[in-house]
């Protein structure tokens, strides 16, 4: 049926996801979802440890760990919704590797020793201030080759630096885009 919520790829491909009722969440277009692996595959994104702001169904962070990703970290706010998050990631079996946070982006902090590989997020679109919330939240939790990838509007410029990363690419899909950073790269590919 259309408007379907699937898990793309991976070991959990097809399984079929809730999205959160009511219109205060947005869930990632299937058609961005599917853009947005390609690219971190392609350009080789470590999936070792994910954050997932922003998580609402948590179709982003449940993709990463179809995909292979050992660990997710999944933050909302709204606790409706995070019963929804939860109920997918027993849907398709992660919840041993899925941690669930209710936060708000921009006041909630990882702990001081953790840092993460692919940080994904999808702030609401309306919301200006999501940048800087995003950076609040990773700054100096992203290691050292970590691809930080942010969904926003397509009428939006996303900025050329985010948590010390420079934007890499910015992909448009219909009304939405996908802001990708990670390390600055030399010509041979190597992190400069």
């Amino acid at each position: 049926m259309p408007g379907t919520l699937r898990v793309i790829a991976g070991e959990a491909r097809g399984r079929v996801l809730r999205a959160p009722d009511g219109a205060a969440t947005r869930p990632t277009s299937g058609r961005l979802r599917e853009a947005l692996f390609a690219m971190l595959e392609a350009m080789g994104a470590d999936f070792t440890d994910v954050l997932d702001l922003y998580a609402g169904s948590g179709a982003l962070g449940i993709e990463a760990l179809s995909r292979g990703a050992e660990h997710a970290t999944f933050v909302e706010q709204d606790a409706r919704v995070l019963t929804t998050l939860r109920g997918n990631l027993g849907l398709v079996g992660f919840e041993g590797r899925a941690t669930v946070v209710r936060g708000r982006v921009g006041r909630w902090r990882p702990p001081d020793d953790v840092s993460y590989t692919l940080v994904v997020a999808d702030p609401p679109y309306d919301d200006a201030a999501s940048w800087g919330d995003i950076e609040r939240s990773v700054g100096g939790h992203v290691a050292p080759d970590a691809v930080l990838a942010v969904e926003h509007s397509a009428r939006r410029v996303a900025p050329l630096v985010l948590a010390n990363l420079p934007l890499w690419r910015d992909r448009r899909q219909g009304a939405g885009a996908v802001a990708i950073y990670r390390a600055a790269l030399d010509e041979r590919g190597e992190d400069v």
